[in-house]
């Protein structure tokens, strides 16, 4: 038979698997490589061959980490059960960063001072350097096989297709795979965390105990992991917004921020942010209410979709409910004139305050709250606009994100199998635009199959930050649904009605949340553009430099710059230190030299270089960071 690898065609003979394979083309792959690759599909090493174009999965490919992880969570279940012998496993996957394992463990319980013997047995289980073998069964024989296990068993009862699993000397594991080869190959690993949770996210089913860990290639790979898990816990926007007082969190309300007044500033500088940029783009700003009747969430479909996850209450015996989202307000405002062919686009944008009804669990400071302001804006347009209404929002989004230095990849998410509305031939072309703009405009993206909108597909933009995490915070949405049941129309140039198509389109989405993403993004320390406080005057001697320092503070003030003097009794080298630990951008020391040169001298956030420059050149230069919006 032929394998073709890296446009070169090998005969090799029939039967063989991986390791002949990588033996035969790339000598240097054979103990390297943990999977190989063709076509879409991956096989474990061990698979025998078929014809085709060939390629090896290695560790630190992005298909290659996954595996390390999804096999380390059958090295991890190995080696609970060796110490927990009563133990039994619900689902074990690869995640973004690693991979858990939910387990129940009877009638005892861990903590993560159990850590350092699970971890000792799995060492000593990846040293033994047993082998992955996957075997396929019958239903019925999968069910004999984990009838001691009843997470398996209904699981195994609801699969279609072949049914696998993995065998690791005494341990098996129902699995589709593919793994690594052995467990030799699984060294470098760090049990991490220890949580709560049901099985299957049910609050009725029982609540298992869920291990999060991770594996990575190499030492020095989960060397640098750990080292950025450690950065992530002193940037927690809790941590920071607490000590910073940006804002708060209160049993009177959970899942409700209170912004503080340092935390205002911050919101404000944001929004103002937000106004200048979608007033550039062409965008009409509106603002609908806050709580609408019922009837026109059952007309939007979110009455009978949402509301469980909607606040609602009776108004002169009427049902009415606070809005969780502000699309059908939108519809309303767009139907409230008539349109013709050439109004459009219409871009209507606003800052909507919604509430959902989350778990309590599911809390997490400003990243998940019950009520946030959601950057919401809905672009409805003709087909033909289509493409380039969606390039539009993308350079849109590209300059946003380019301002707080985040950079993101791209997902389109194409058609449900089931639920969705609409014909195909829709679909095939809603999501051909979608790919089309992407192309035209210069962006590269992934394709996320099955994952669109029940009324279509959608771009997700995945933000990356300084610590390598992903938040999922702009996406262009394409909707036909909301105009239709809206009985939304415009007047085309033969004067007939017709349906527009709708995009919905966030760039920041929830401004709560995207103000925790940047806390923990800056560390707190944020650009001067936003910092709550932009520059601390400190007079060596209150009662000999306080008069001089005052007229700089009303220069600056004067100039739109939030300065302040800080001028109690504390010893200079006191009062510097407090100016770092607040992370003010820009510190002045104001003494002798200084006040008979009518001159400052700066320090900039996170550097002990002092500069000294008249006065007014500071004015100019710390203007100049705001409007740039620069770093500093």
């Amino acid at each position: 038979m032929k394998i073709i690898y890296k446009g070169n065609e090998v005969e090799i003979e029939e039967g063989k698997n991986g390791f002949d394979a990588a033996k035969l083309v790339d000598p240097e792959k054979k103990n390297k490589a943990i999977a190989y690759k063709m076509g879409e599909k991956i096989y474990d090493m061990r698979e025998p061959l078929k014809e085709g174009e060939i390629e090896f999965v290695m560790p630190e490919d992005k298909e290659g980490f996954e595996m390390l992880n999804h096999s380390c969570s059958h090295l991890m279940a190995q080696a609970i059960k060796h110490l927990y012998p009563n133990a039994l496993f619900g689902f074990g996957p690869a995640i973004e960063e690693g991979f858990y394992y939910d387990v129940d463990f009877g009638d005892e319980t861990i903590s993560d001072a159990d850590f350092a013997k699970i971890e000792a047995e799995m060492k000593k289980i990846s040293k033994e350097n047993i082998a992955y073998k996957r075997k396929e069964l019958s239903m019925n024989e999968a069910l004999e096989v984990f009838k001691d296990n009843h997470y398996k068993t209904e699981h195994i009862v609801e699969l279609e297709g072949p049914i696998s699993m993995y065998e690791q000397g005494d341990f098996i594991d129902l699995c589709r795979g593919p793994h690594v080869p052995s467990t030799g190959y699984l060294k470098h690993f760090k049990l991490l965390s220890i949580a709560g949770a049901y099985w299957r996210g049910d609050s009725n089913n029982k609540m298992l105990t869920r291990i999060y860990a991770t594996c990575w290639p190499s030492e020095e790979a989960l060397k640098n992991y750990l080292e950025i898990l450690e950065k992530r816990k002193l940037n927690d926007h809790r941590r920071l917004g607490k000590e910073l007082g940006l804002f708060m969190l209160t049993d009177y309300g959970p899942g409700f921020p209170f912004f503080l007044p340092n935390g205002m500033i911050l919101k404000n500088a944001l929004l103002d942010y937000w106004h200048e940029v979608h007033r550039k783009h062409g965008y009409q700003e509106i603002q609908t209410p806050i709580m609408l009747s019922r009837e026109l969430w059952e007309t939007s479909g979110h009455w009978d979709h949402y509301k469980e996850n909607m606040y609602t209450t009776k108004i002169d015996e009427k049902d009415f409910a606070i809005k969780p989202m502000n699309c059908p307000g939108a519809m309303l405002v767009y139907n409230n004139s008539i349109h013709s062919y050439k109004d459009l686009p219409v871009k209507l944008a606003e800052l909507g305050h919604v509430h959902r009804h989350e778990a309590s669990g599911a809390l997490n400071g400003l990243f998940r709250v019950r009520a946030f302001t959601q950057d919401d804006s809905h672009i409805i347009c003709r087909y033909d606009q289509l493409e380039q209404e969606i390039k539009n929002v993308m350079a849109l989004f590209d300059e946003v994100y380019t301002v707080f230095g985040l950079s993101y990849k791209i997902v389109l998410s194409t058609r449900p199998e089931n639920g969705f509305i609409g014909t195909p031939e829709f679909w095939d072309k809603s999501e051909s635009i979608l790919a089309e703009a992407c192309k035209n405009s210069g962006h590269e993206y992934t394709i996320n199959p099955g994952d669109g909108a029940f009324y279509g597909p959608k771009l997700d933009f995945k933000l990356k930050d300084s610590m390598g995490r992903t938040w999922q915070c702009g996406t262009i949405q394409l909707d036909v649904n909301l105009p239709a049941r809206f009985n939304c129309f415009y007047i085309d140039e033969k004067g007939e009605k017709v349906e527009p198509v709708m995009l919905h389109r966030v760039v920041l989405g929830s401004i709560e949340r995207f103000i925790g993403i940047i806390i923990e993004n800056y560390g707190g320390a944020f650009p001067t553009w936003l910092a709550p406080v932009q520059c601390n005057a400190l007079p060596v001697v209150g009662d000999k430099h306080g008069e001089y320092a005052k007229e700089v503070y009303d220069l600056l003030d004067a100039n739109k710059v939030r300065a302040k003097v800080d001028d109690s009794n504390e010893k200079l080298g006191y009062r510097l230190r407090n100016s770092v630990v607040q992370k003010i951008p820009f510190t002045l020391v104001i003494g002798d030299k200084e006040v008979e040169t009518r001159s400052v001298t700066y320090r900039i956030y996170g550097s002990d270089k002092q500069v000294n420059v008249p006065l007014d050149e500071f004015v100019k230069i710390i203007r100049k960071s705001i409007d740039d919006k620069a770093r500093y």
